[in-house]
């Protein structure tokens, strides 16, 4: 498959934003002058969720959600000596920091620096065994000192990895941040394709909810505020194509083999079905995968919002999730989008997923 150039270049923009939980809101300015291209109403909210509705009038409400946040770090303090010394924003893996470089995101716009901690040569020999602690690093701005710093940096400013979104191979791409700004992309994605179908008969919402990271706080507000009856959440999730990984644990997952459909006790079990019928229908390439409990994903807040959602969860294969160099490929991202507006057209105005 090969994506509409439109597409791709915003999703270039989409992933060259910064967008740690809580500061989102240029990534999602992104998002919404998109989205106003072909929705019919676009918004955003308080908490920082953005909205692009189709069918604003219709009685079935169905909600379509990526979260546009990405893991980062925050400056915490400042040393006498100038340095930045930070804490995660979200759940970062620190074996993967020490060396990095970065940007410092400042009222004044970016600031290039460099992720440090000692040198090999100068830790003592116990110490080089030792798991590497955030704590124990700091962000080098090439200052003198932190009189110099101050006039620059801001306690509460936010880092993320300063690397870019490339192409591997064919259409295998990374990327910092896939996690999840390629959900809120493919939501937005799905609402396109369907602004295109004249038989659409329902309310259709896709929302790029923030902070998920912190605790998927803007699918709780962004939920309760939509009042759908039926909910997609659309995440990532982790292959098993790689050394290491046991597919009876994490089950088949690969790259190019489609998106994945969850099944489980945070699924409606007829909107799994509806799903994986779409999916076989139409020929989508896809897997399934099992969820014995919440999922930790979106697709949690939505089930649990007012008095109940019936709820689906879509997620997209991502190898190496919360590292500076996550791994896609856009064919199950393009598949994610046919998938959502494919199954959100075949549902009838007066079908029941009540259970």
């Amino acid at each position: 498959m090969i994506m509409e150039k439109t597409s791709k270049d915003f999703l270039k923009s989409l992933l060259r934003e910064s967008s740690p939980s809580g500061y989102e809101n240029s990534a999602a300015t992104i998002w919404r002058n998109y989205a106003t291209g072909f929705a019919k109403e676009v918004r955003g909210d308080y908490h920082g969720n953005s909205y692009a509705v189709l069918n604003p009038r219709a009685s079935t409400s169905i909600l379509m959600s990526g979260h546009i946040d990405e893991i980062g770090l925050m400056v915490k303090a400042i040393t006498e000596q100038g340095f930045l010394k930070i804490a995660p924003v979200g759940g970062i893996d620190p074996h993967v920091l020490a060396g990095q470089r970065v940007y410092v995101h400042t009222k004044k716009g970016p600031v290039f620096g460099v992720l440090g901690r000692k040198a090999i040569h100068l830790q003592k020999k116990e110490d080089t065994k030792k798991v590497s602690e955030i704590s124990d690093m700091w962000i080098d701005i090439g200052v003198k000192d932190k009189k110099e710093a101050d006039k620059i940096i801001e306690i509460g400013d936010v880092a993320t990895i300063a690397v870019d979104f490339q192409k591997i191979r064919k259409n295998i791409y990374v990327a910092r941040g896939f996690d999840d700004r390629i959900g809120a992309f493919a939501v937005l994605e799905a609402l396109k394709l369907l602004s295109g179908e004249k038989g659409l008969k329902h309310k259709v919402t896709a929302v790029a909810t923030v902070q998920e990271e912190i605790g998927v706080r803007g699918a709780i507000t962004s939920t309760y505020n939509v009042h759908p009856q039926i909910g997609f959440a659309v995440d990532v999730t982790h292959t098993s194509d790689m050394p290491g990984i046991d597919k009876d644990l994490f089950g088949d997952i690969k790259l190019g083999d489609g998106p994945v459909i969850a099944r489980g006790p945070n699924i409606n079990p007829r909107l799994f079905e509806l799903l994986v019928k779409t999916a076989r229908d139409n020929k989508i390439p896809h897997k399934v995968i099992a969820e014995s409990r919440g999922t930790g994903t979106d697709a949690n807040a939505i089930q649990l919002s007012r008095g109940g959602i019936a709820t689906g969860l879509v997620s997209i294969p991502n190898r190496y999730m919360h590292t500076p160099v996550e791994v896609v490929s856009l064919d199950d991202v393009e598949n994610c989008s046919i998938l959502l507006a494919k199954t959100i057209m075949s549902i009838r105005s007066d079908e029941d997923f009540i259970i």
